[in-house]
């Protein structure tokens, strides 16, 4: 769903279970997330950013697969 958050999280070796650990919730709850099922939080998401090292945008990490391919 999110094809551009899950290329950034592979190529710092970010698993979903260290993405859970981060944001305190549960590995199911990020991958409900990252399947489109639940939406992330404005604050989920900036956690998500800070933890990818600040420099990607926010409409980047989280567009969707329609988005990313357009």
């Amino acid at each position: 769903m999110y094809p551009n958050l899950e290329a950034e999280l592979k190529r710092r070796n970010i698993k979903r279970t260290d993405l859970a650990a981060h944001l305190g919730c549960a590995v199911t709850t990020i991958s409900e997330k990252m399947q489109g099922n639940s939406d992330f939080t404005v604050k989920a998401a900036k956690k998500i950013k800070e933890l990818l090292g600040g420099s990607l945008s926010l409409e980047y990490l989280f567009a969707t697969d329609e988005e990313a391919t357009a």
